[in-house]
């Protein structure tokens, strides 16, 4: 079933999904470093994941804005796939590769959101396009 009235709310709805991404993961970012809200499994972090948190804070915040989408997008997500394989297939003296089991979930999503975000780009509503850096929401490979 297509429905084709859809289509013209797309590069507003990728802005949408463009900032609640950036949201999502600037709350991880902030309750790493700032412990709000307080999680038992934020109360000592190591140096690496206190890195994870400051990449999360500074570039969700950017994502939120639209600022440098496409690239702060795929260098988010390649620090999703890191926590991924590193914070939660590998946390154990096995690798345990079911998400549902090893808690990655989350991460294997934003991921594969951000890596969507760095090829779509911030969509319409977006510094980015106020700068015209981003003329529409196909970015400039759809336009060939």
């Amino acid at each position: 079933m297509d429905f084709p009235y859809l289509s013209r709310f797309q590069p507003v709805l990728l802005s949408l999904f463009r900032f609640v991404t950036g949201l999502l993961l600037f709350q991880y970012g902030v309750a790493k470093l700032f412990k709000f809200p307080v999680l038992p499994y934020f109360a000592n972090i190591p140096p690496l994941i206190w890195t994870a948190g400051a990449i999360e804070l500074v570039l969700g915040a950017l994502l939120i804005l639209g600022l440098f989408t496409r690239l702060t997008a795929f260098i988010l997500s390649g620090e999703m796939a890191f926590a991924y394989f590193m914070g939660h297939m590998f946390k154990g003296e096995t690798p345990v590769l079911l998400p549902l089991l090893n808690g990655g979930t989350a991460a294997i999503l934003f991921c594969f959101a951000c890596l969507y975000l760095s090829a779509a780009g911030g969509g319409s509503v977006s510094v980015d396009a106020a700068m015209g850096k981003e003329s529409d929401a196909g970015g400039a490979y759809a336009r060939r």
